[in-house]
């Protein structure tokens, strides 16, 4: 395999993790947030920071990221979560400027806006592929648990679920820290594949485009956030002549997509073994039809 085909691979991964935490907090949840960005931000520095500042070793900084995210989600979230409306998108939106800022401003420790230079290059094919298989696990056993159907149960109807004595809060920190968890992940693999990180990477148009992808693939389904991704982190490397185009493209994307399919790409179906069964026996049948004629 040619380093560039990985390195294509890698990205795919690296941006699956990102939007599969996007996918439990607003495709399942219905929390719609824009700083999953910055909590990515808070991953890759962290990890970045301990692997070459501290020389922890690679899978400590990876958790090391993914705990500071995790522990600044939950703060954040038990201060907003329990505001109505678009406050809580709002809030979002300015944690993730905030971040970005702030990195900015503390440049003896990050580099400020010139950027976090150095890091060491540990993350692989192998590490990604594990990284994604494990989140892909994770979320689908989230969400098919007690605690998943809760969830569900929120972004059907919030007060409905209040009155069955769902604790909404508590359901909407959880699928929040998971989110700024996965994020944080992506941030640690993304920092130490590309071995240098700037503010500016994990910017309002990261968080939109995380977003944007999940409505895209289906708001409630795992199977249509990793299509989703696929396609839109491939469409600019096929359309490298463009790629200067992509938030545009995203969003005439959105506009068809909410057009033509409401739901997504795959609204709320997932892909089985058994519709993988029923399409190669479809594909097998047609193929039959046409060698006979």
């Amino acid at each position: 395999m040619s380093s560039y085909l990985e390195g294509i691979i890698i990205l795919v991964g690296i941006n699956i993790i990102a939007v599969l935490g996007v996918s439990v907090l607003t495709g399942f949840t219905r929390l719609f947030s824009f700083g999953n960005a910055g909590f990515m931000a808070v991953g890759a520095y962290t990890s970045a920071i301990l692997t070459t500042k501290y020389h922890t070793p690679f899978i400590i900084s990876i958790f090391g990221g993914m705990l500071v995210a995790a522990l600044i989600s939950f703060a954040l979230g038990k201060l907003t979560l329990g505001l109505k409306g678009d406050y809580f998108l709002i809030t979002t939106l300015g944690f993730g400027e905030c971040v970005r800022v702030l990195i900015e401003f503390l440049d003896p420790i990050t580099g400020g806006a010139r950027g976090y230079a150095g890091i060491p290059q540990k993350t692989d094919l192998t590490v990604v592929v594990i990284a994604v298989i494990i989140c892909i696990i994770i979320t689908r056993n989230l969400i098919t648990s007690k605690y998943g159907r809760n969830i569900m149960a929120i972004r059907e109807q919030e007060l409905a679920a209040e009155a069955v004595g769902i604790n909404t809060t508590y359901f909407k920190l959880l699928s929040f820290t998971v989110s700024a968890v996965f994020a944080g992940l992506a941030g640690a693999l993304f920092a130490h594949y590309f071995m240098f990180i700037t503010p500016g990477m994990f910017n309002l148009d990261k968080s939109a485009e995380l977003t944007i992808t999940v409505v895209i693939g289906g708001l409630g389904s795992i199977t249509g956030s990793i299509i989703a991704t696929t396609i839109l982190t491939l469409l600019p490397e096929i359309l490298r002549a463009v790629a200067n185009y992509r938030m545009l493209l995203y969003g005439i994307s959105v506009v068809l997509i909410i057009i033509l399919k409401p739901n997504g790409l795959m609204g709320y179906k997932e892909l089985s073994f058994e519709t993988i069964k029923r399409i190669k026996d479809f594909i097998m049948r047609k193929r039959k039809e046409v060698m006979a004629r």
